[in-house]
């Protein structure tokens, strides 16, 4: 599924960025969870915004499903808050990841070009 939405900052005890999933997405969403969920409420995802790619898990909010935005993606994108991105989210299954590991983001295209996220 793919869609757009703004960057939002939470400012918690520990604080974050997300994109909100539209409506109409969250009820697609919540048919795949009872086959993809592993506890409260997340669902295992691949996102890709403008080629870069990397698994996290989506957060259930207010009824609906927020994308929390790495800070190494954002930095390798040049995007933050307030700003509008184009969101394609893949549901991984149950018990496994596509990428199997979560740390890792990767540009779509350019398998050498990745970063673990740690510098």
């Amino acid at each position: 599924m793919e869609f757009s939405g703004e960057i939002w900052y939470w400012r918690g005890p520990a604080p974050h960025h997300f994109v909100t999933v539209p409506p109409a997405e969250c009820e697609l969403l919540r048919e795949a969870s009872r086959l993809t969920t592993y506890g409260w409420g997340m669902i295992p995802v691949e996102v890709t915004i403008e080629g870069v790619r990397w698994e996290t898990s989506l957060f259930p909010k207010d009824g609906g499903y927020i994308v929390p935005i790495k800070a190494v993606v954002r930095t390798r994108l040049g995007v933050g808050e307030g700003d509008s991105v184009t969101v394609r989210l893949d549901v991984a299954p149950r018990g496994g990841r596509h990428l199997r590991d979560t740390d890792h983001v990767t540009t779509v295209g350019h398998p050498g070009d990745s970063d673990d996220g740690y510098g």
